[in-house]
């Protein structure tokens, strides 16, 4: 059972790793339409590293008592390398795997938002 201390930090943690990459699309779209859309999708690119690192230190602070690598941390360093992946193929200019890759990383995002939002709040036994 996750640590129930951290969770709700699980959960805001990924809420805006998925809205940073849903930001990051927006400005990628307008980086093909509007001369300022490569410095928004650069700032919105920092956004996207910041929470990705949040959700990687929710992830930790979340695991097991115990010991043991919870489904949790594994997502979320996968994310971690992605994000790194994705701004070198950026930087790069590699489009035709820059582009598939986003996609990829905003679908597993969401995907990993229902599974955490799905999972009910651990709850803190009270002793007395």
């Amino acid at each position: 059972m996750p640590t129930p201390r951290f969770f709700p930090m699980l959960r805001v943690a990924l809420a805006l790793q998925t809205a940073a990459l849903l930001i990051q699309a927006i400005t990628a779209g307008l980086l093909l339409s509007t001369p300022g859309g490569r410095a928004m999708h650069s700032i919105s690119s920092a956004a996207v590293v910041a929470t990705a690192l949040l959700y990687l230190v929710a992830a930790i602070l979340v695991r097991r008592p115990g010991g043991g690598l919870p489904r949790m941390i594994v997502p979320a360093v996968a994310m971690v390398v992605f994000v790194l992946v994705q701004a070198m193929l950026g930087v790069a200019h590699m489009k035709a795997l820059h582009v598939p890759l986003g996609v990829l990383m905003f679908g597993g995002s969401v995907m990993q938002l229902v599974r955490v939002w799905s999972r009910p709040q651990p709850v803190v036994a009270v002793t007395t």
